[in-house]
């Protein structure tokens, strides 16, 4: 059975309240006669209830951008799995490169939050890659191979088809540098297989987005990739028309 594409819409630290609803009410109208595709868009905490209320009944499913992996607790300033489930999100972005730099995230706290978010019943999207450096010191599949490994620890093989991982190369995030076609299929196909030694069956059904200043422009080529499952969208997603034009890349994709 094909894996169904799917493009999700990071918006990262944009857009108040008042500016997601001008967004999705720009963006539903676009995107009504998608059928062969699922669309996300990964949120802002503070827009959260909004987007979920405004996308209900639509094609437009609505991700948080991050959680802790506890239930509760006194854990200042973040937000558990419940509170997520309880406003209706679909899923969450778990991983994101600018949390792992920026921020400290480490793989043994995303060895906790990608089961917590599947007990919880969200979708997890698990972000991996590499820097330029490593890129550049052929040190790319030791780094995936390490991510894959320790990140998904937790994940029973019988669950592993129900993640999402977006390969998102460091270098290419924001940059307007894009991975080739070449090493964007040679990544995927790579985690792909990593995957396979622990369950061939669920590597076959896990879907693997790339990441990494995709474009309209670019989209359809990416999308046309045979391992490349969709999308994950940085600043293309934070206007609807550009984000509804990779969207359509992705239904006319083949398949």
């Amino acid at each position: 059975m094909a894996r169904m594409p799917l493009i999700a819409g990071n918006w990262k630290m944009y857009k108040t309240e008042e500016q997601s609803e001008d967004y999705i009410q720009a963006l539903l109208p676009r995107v009504s006669s998608v059928e062969t595709v699922d669309v996300a868009i990964c949120v802002p905490f503070t827009d959260l209830r909004a987007m979920i209320d405004s996308a209900r009944g639509s094609r437009v499913e609505v991700y948080a951008q991050n959680m802790h992996h506890e239930v509760e607790g006194a854990y200042t300033g973040e937000i558990s799995p419940p509170m997520l489930s309880e406003l209706d999100a679909r899923g969450v972005v778990l991983g994101h490169s600018e949390r792992r730099t920026l921020f400290g995230e480490t793989d043994k706290a995303l060895a906790l939050k990608v089961p917590a978010a599947l007990e919880a019943g969200l979708v997890p999207i698990l972000c991996v890659g590499e820097t330029e450096a490593e890129r550049d010191n052929d040190d790319t599949d030791r780094k995936l191979r390490q991510q894959i490994k320790d990140d998904l620890a937790g994940v029973a093989p019988e669950r592993l088809a129900e993640v999402v991982i977006a390969y998102e190369p460091i270098w290419a995030i924001g940059t307007g540098r894009v991975a080739t076609a070449e090493q964007a299929q040679e990544a995927i196909a790579f985690i792909r297989a990593l995957v396979g030694d622990r369950d061939k069956q669920a590597a076959e059904q896990l879907r693997i987005l790339y990441g990494g200043s995709v474009k309209p422009e670019n989209a359809a080529e990416l999308l046309a990739l045979p391992d490349v499952d969709g999308a994950l969208v940085g600043g293309a997603s934070l206007e609807a028309e550009s984000f509804a034009a990779i969207i359509a890349a992705a239904e006319s994709a083949p398949r």
